[in-house]
């Protein structure tokens, strides 16, 4: 059975949700409501996917251990990408603390909303990106193209850190961004062991893109990584965005067509199981 490797539940009356805030951005206003983890189910089940990893959408830690609770409640997450400070004086403490939850698999720092693109190499991490390392959590990076070679340098720096690039690393599909994304991506997966999900491309793509409006980019992640360091994933409900998760589901059957039954499958959940050690 399938796994979805990227999905998220939320109840915005928690009020740590900068983003999803419609008076700040309207278009949010369909997305902007309770999501449980059932509700997910609803979407992913009809397509054989029976487990799932929710990551976090919030940058607290009342977040993590909201997810964690989800998880523990619901059988079907099969793990939690939480989120720690990882500036904090403590940091390594918490995130050891937090580790021993057997559903926490990875923690992401919302990279994409902070100014400054290097932010993440500045030595005063090192200390929790270790911890992460020593704990063998995976570092999801939510990145956009201006990231990339900053990516890299940290993936570089600390090779014991498994670390995968969520959503493609969001290229502007809409605008037909291109480069500098398919050559960052490319010496990502070239110079690292870095993995890669298959999953908000067609959010990028803008309100319901064309069939296919995604799968140039896609390609290039399955050239880039290889079916071996793929990962695939909804982004929903934040894919309610562009389109319906049957339409995602349909899009990437399309896009894995030409691979065999082995590499569909390791896309599909069984590079998920490997990265997260679901």
């Amino acid at each position: 059975m399938s796994i979805d490797a990227h999905f998220h539940c939320w109840q915005p009356a928690r009020g740590d949700y900068g983003w999803l805030n419609p008076a700040l951005d309207p278009a949010l206003a369909p997305i902007c409501r309770d999501v449980a983890v059932t509700d997910w189910q609803a979407q992913a089940l009809p397509h054989g996917v029976t487990g799932g990893v929710l990551v976090q959408a919030a940058p607290t830690e009342a977040e993590t251990h909201f997810l964690l609770a989800q998880a523990n409640a619901h059988p079907a997450v099969l793990g939690v990408v939480g989120w720690v400070d990882l500036l904090a004086a403590d940091a390594p403490a918490r995130i050891a603390a937090l580790a021993r939850h057997p559903r926490l698999k990875g923690l992401r720092p919302m990279l994409q909303d902070i100014g400054d693109p290097a932010w993440i190499l500045q030595p005063a991490l090192a200390p929790a990106l270790r911890a992460m390392s020593d704990s063998g959590l995976v570092f999801d990076a939510l990145v956009k193209s201006v990231h990339l070679p900053h990516i890299l340098t940290l993936a570089l720096r600390y090779p014991d850190l498994r670390l995968v690039i969520d959503h493609g690393a969001k290229p502007a599909i809409a605008a037909n961004e291109w480069q500098p994304w398919a050559d960052g991506m490319a010496r990502l997966a070239s110079q690292t062991q870095a993995m890669c999900k298959l999953s908000g491309l067609m959010t990028e793509a803008g309100p319901a893109p064309a069939p296919g409006a995604v799968r140039r980019w896609g390609e290039h992640v399955l050239a880039c990584f290889g079916a071996s360091r793929v990962v695939w994933g909804s982004d929903w409900p934040v894919l309610e965005l562009a389109g319906s998760y049957s339409q995602w589901w349909h899009e990437t059957q399309h896009l894995l067509t030409g691979l065999g039954v082995p590499e569909q499958a390791a896309i599909m959940g069984d590079n998920a199981r490997r990265l997260y050690r679901l």
